[in-house]
């Protein structure tokens, strides 16, 4: 059982605040990569998740990325921290919280990408201006956040 299964067991459905992180992983091409997630259904969004005890949201970020991915990540540079009232979810299954999560990008990673068949069902390179409509919606404000403040790319 992981830290915030032990913390719904004793706190139920009540609101936590939870930390994590997601990373928008860049390609050569200045194609960013996407994970066609199985929560939310039919949704695509970054690859990230939720910090572990003991971990900075740096290990988070790289290590949310190779258990979704098996891409392993070297360098991270900050995008933006994100918070607040706008950050609050209840999931299916009535657990209300809310989120602080690091977002972080990198052009810096090694590897071949494998879906982990637990969290996704594909990943695949887009360019920033062929995103799909069906996005995790904070997602999309940090790769828009990502797009006017590091993109290197041209649009």
């Amino acid at each position: 059982m992981g830290y915030v299964e032990e913390l719904r067991a004793i706190v139920g459905h009540r609101p936590l605040i939870l930390v994590g992180a997601v990373t928008v992983i860049v390609d050569r091409s200045g194609r960013l990569l996407l994970e066609e997630r199985k929560y939310p259904k039919d949704k695509w969004g970054l690859a990230g998740g939720l910090m572990e005890l003991g971990e900075s949201t740096e290990d988070a970020a790289k290590r949310e990325v190779y258990e979704e991915t098996g891409l392993t990540i070297r360098q991270l540079q900050l995008i933006n921290v994100y918070s607040g009232p706008n950050h609050f979810a209840v999931a299916a299954n009535g657990d209300e919280f809310y989120t602080v999560t690091a977002a972080y990008y990198t052009e810096d990673y090694e590897g071949e990408l494998a879906v982990d068949e637990a969290e996704s069902l594909s990943f695949q390179f887009f360019y920033p201006d062929e995103l799909p409509e069906n996005m995790v919606g904070s997602h999309r404000v940090v790769i828009e956040d990502f797009l006017a403040k590091h993109y290197r790319f041209k649009l």
